[in-house]
């Protein structure tokens, strides 16, 4: 379903991302992880459209992303999720969820009740049932999460982009978020996610990949980049 290839990303001297290749199968969920630094949250920004590559292919369903400004690359498909939390603080969540409904037009065309219904189920659907009627500023931060989940699903995504959707969560908090997880796999959404906390993303994934200084240092199974010699070295900083 999405294929990147070659992605090189500067900021100056700085690379960012070098020769990142990438894919996720549809319905498959994929971990990206590494230390503080390494490129995950650029080669989020560069497949959704935020950031333009200097160098490099994104295809999804083997349409060139790179180019596209990013309502467009949400307009084929592509919902993501932010690790800074940015949602209307004083509008409820209801009409939080409403705003991505109202996105293009399908949304403008469908009656304001319609559309209030259709908000309504998201937020049940991430967890958010009992705080329907609240705003967004009085939300947890787990809870934030949830809902940033329920506004990038108002867009009808194919592919979900996960930035850190477990920070902040109780234990109890973790198991709901994956099973909201599984949920949307089963509804046949491709999901990317990053995360730090190992341990529970590889209960749900399928892949991992391991980015460090923006180089792609290890892929497979969650156990085997988990062990993976780069991905130890890269988290403990022993790069002899």
């Amino acid at each position: 379903m999405l294929e990147a290839a070659g992605i090189r990303k500067a900021y100056g001297g700085l690379m960012a991302l070098v020769g990142v290749a990438l894919r996720a199968e549809r319905g498959e969920i994929v971990g990206v992880i590494g230390p503080n630094g390494s490129g995950k949250t650029t080669l989020f920004n560069v497949i959704s459209g935020q950031v333009r590559p200097d160098v490099g292919s994104i295809r999804l369903d083997g349409r060139e992303l790179v180019g596209l400004p990013p309502h467009a690359i949400c307009r084929l498909g592509v919902g993501r999720t932010f690790q800074l939390l940015n949602p209307f603080p004083h509008l409820g969540l209801v009409e939080n969820v409403s705003v991505g409904l109202r996105f293009g037009e399908l949304g403008a065309r469908r009656p304001p009740r319609a559309v209030a219904a259709e908000a309504e189920r998201l937020l049940r659907f991430v967890g958010l049932g009992a705080k329907m009627n609240s705003r967004a500023h009085a939300l947890s931060l787990g809870e934030l999460k949830r809902l940033e989940v329920a506004m990038a699903l108002s867009t009808r995504p194919h592919l979900l982009l996960l930035d850190e959707i477990l920070a902040g969560a109780s234990p109890a908090g973790i198991e709901q978020v994956l099973g909201l997880l599984r949920r949307l796999r089963d509804q046949g959404i491709t999901m990317l996610v990053i995360e730090h906390r190992l341990r529970a993303l590889a209960q749900v994934v399928d892949r991992m990949v391991a980015l460090d200084q923006g180089v792609v240092v290890a892929e497979g199974t969650p156990a085997e980049v988990i062990r993976a010699p780069q991905v130890v070295a890269a988290y403990l900083g022993d790069r002899r």
